[in-house]
């Protein structure tokens, strides 16, 4: 859409307006945030997160905006997206990641930062399970050290009842 890189933010609010909405997809099912994506529009971009667009809407090839902005070799893009928690695993309908596509596009830089996130990412599940097991085990032991039964002194015979 030629609209997206000819007029500015301004002119896109005004057809938001008039009613076209923010994730309102075209036959392709290519939202606003795909064409600004596609386009390497980091500022409408931004705008349009801003204002409700869906950073992970599949197109009907299954693309994401993340997608196109790696298509188009658009690291700003790539970054917007990212800080709007917009999900770099997801494959559209060839099984390609953008990594992938931005790799396959020949847009190293683009392909070495979505690779150096999604390391990152990976780094940080890792870290969380770890974290999670080490309380579990923590936990299982701290209840293994603890006596099982109760006591108490109400018993007949003055010697303290348990209860197994």
């Amino acid at each position: 859409m030629f609209l997206l890189e000819t007029v500015s933010v301004d002119c896109v609010s005004c057809l938001f307006e008039s009613g076209f909405a923010v994730n309102c997809g075209l036959d392709s099912g290519q939202s606003p945030a795909h064409l600004a994506a596609c386009g390497g529009q980091a500022f409408c971009l931004l705008w349009l997160l801003q204002t409700g667009a869906d950073a992970n809407q599949m197109d009907a090839t299954g693309e994401t905006p993340m997608h196109k902005a790696a298509r188009a070799g658009s690291v700003e893009c790539i970054s917007v997206l990212m800080a709007s928690d917009a999900k770099i695993d997801i494959r559209n309908n060839s099984g390609k990641t953008a990594e992938e596509i931005a790799w396959s596009c020949g847009f190293e830089e683009c392909a070495k930062f979505l690779n150096a996130h999604r390391i990152t990412q990976d780094l940080r599940n890792v870290s969380s399970l770890s974290s999670t097991l080490v309380e579990r085990r923590v936990l299982i032991g701290s209840l293994a050290g603890q006596k099982r039964g109760c006591t108490g002194s109400d018993a007949e015979d003055g010697k303290k009842s348990r209860d197994w």
